[in-house]
């Protein structure tokens, strides 16, 4: 059974300029930079039928490319924090693009998703990391230039049964067009 999810791709150098954040917070377990992602739904772990009929009903989407800008370091987890992330910007054309996604996978048989979209890119998972620690790393790690890029397709990425943070596969690209 594939593990599965839709989210963007990052470019390399996008990634690249993420991946100097790494390091200097104790209990971090960080993510390899070419796993880096924006999840926008995920579907989780589904028969291979399943994942077909997926994958064919995402080719419906009809959506114009789209900037994405990633500014600023937060966590996820409150007062045990359990991620740092790179926060994205909202706008239209990304929250428009995962509704239809949310509601594509509903119409697919799938519960809705529980949490509100966020977008976001996980730069580090963690495991007792005090909260001091993660506000000390955000203190001096937390502020880098906005950086923008072009969205012109979203993926289904699939992955397999882990404690997260990859290797994600590419199984399909869906080509964002005007």
């Amino acid at each position: 059974m594939p593990r599965l999810f839709t989210g963007l791709e990052l470019p390399e150098d996008i990634s690249d300029s993420l991946a100097t954040l790494r390091g200097g917070l104790p209990g971090a377990r960080w993510i390899d930079p070419e796993n880096y992602h924006v999840t926008l739904r995920f579907i989780g772990d589904i028969d291979g039928i399943s994942a077909n009929e997926i994958a064919s009903m995402l080719l419906r989407i009809k959506r114009r490319p789209f900037e994405v800008k990633l500014q600023g370091l937060s966590s996820f987890g409150g007062k045990k924090p359990r991620a740092v992330v790179a926060c994205v910007a909202p706008c239209r054309p990304l929250m428009e693009l995962q509704a239809e996604l949310e509601r594509l996978m509903q119409r697919v048989g799938l519960d809705p998703e529980g949490r509100k979209f966020t977008p976001h890119v996980t730069l580090a998972r963690l495991r007792a990391a005090s909260n001091q620690d993660v506000a000390d790393y955000l203190s001096v790690r937390g502020y880098f230039p906005a950086r923008s890029f072009t969205v012109d397709r979203f993926v289904l990425f699939s992955s397999r049964a882990s404690v997260g943070g990859g290797p994600y596969i590419v199984e399909d690209a869906y080509a964002l067009s005007a």
